[in-house]
């Protein structure tokens, strides 16, 4: 049997992703760290590093939806594993489950977890799919970039430096949640930045057009999303924009 880049691709993601878990895990559990943290560092592996490793194999990516579809459909299934008695039955899964539940999420935490990454990769994949069919590839880890460090940035600098605070909404509870202008900031400053690493992407006006729409967009996304349910607008958002931009 041929070990495809495809095979190796998938076994890559499935230890790197359950490394990471059982890490920010440990993390929570052992040394005391925030899980507001922890849980960010989860959310920016299962979002960049599948695509990343991808990149790393040469796997098609870009151009197999089936693929690309099963690799989401996979790494959303692992999370069943996060169902109480599996994890309860099994440390290893109790410990990686540690490194996502947030105090104040629960009891919907799993809830929550499931839905944002089942919507979040089916917007994901056909976007994906969409940029490898228009020869916009390299354009394709923008969007990422800027969810899972801007994003994932705003938590902790919120929770660490924030003082002024605005209300969000969650789905499933009339309970209200906060974020702060610090911590959206950067996901203001994470669009400025990583348009930037792609200058030579775009022609003058489409570049100048990216600054001006892509993060402002999707700051303001991020600002008005639900709580925890913010990737999968800022995915939507991200990649319709930058869309548009390419349009001129």
């Amino acid at each position: 049997m041929e070990i495809t880049p495809e095979i190796q691709s998938t076994l890559a993601k499935g230890i790197a992703l359950t490394a990471v878990m059982i890490s920010t895990g440990a993390m929570a559990r052992y040394f005391g760290t925030k899980v507001n943290y922890t849980r960010k560092i989860n959310h920016f592996a299962i979002f960049f590093l599948p695509v990343f490793i991808d990149q790393q194999f040469n796997a098609e990516t870009f151009t197999d939806f089936i693929y690309l579809a099963i690799s989401a459909l996979i790494t959303t299934l692992s999370l069943v594993s996060f169902y109480e008695p599996i994890r309860q039955a099994i440390p290893p899964f109790q410990l990686m489950f540690e490194g996502f539940d947030r105090p104040e999420d629960r009891p919907h935490t799993l809830s929550w977890l499931w839905t944002q990454f089942a919507v979040g990769f089916a917007v994901m994949l056909p976007m994906i799919w969409l940029f490898g069919q228009w020869g916009l590839e390299s354009l394709v880890v923008i969007p990422i970039l800027i969810n899972v460090i801007g994003d994932g940035l705003a938590e902790p600098v919120g929770v660490r430096f924030g003082k002024y605070r605005y209300k969000t909404k969650a789905l499933f509870t009339d309970k209200e949640y906060f974020r702060t202008f610090e911590g959206s900031a950067c996901v203001l400053i994470t669009g400025f930045i990583v348009i930037a690493m792609h200058v030579d992407y775009f022609t003058t006006p489409q570049f100048v057009l990216a600054m001006l729409l892509v993060p402002a967009v999707m700051t303001l996304t991020e600002a008005y999303s639900p709580h925890t349910w913010d990737t999968p607008f800022l995915m939507f958002t991200g990649y319709v924009s930058l869309l548009l931009v390419m349009q001129f």
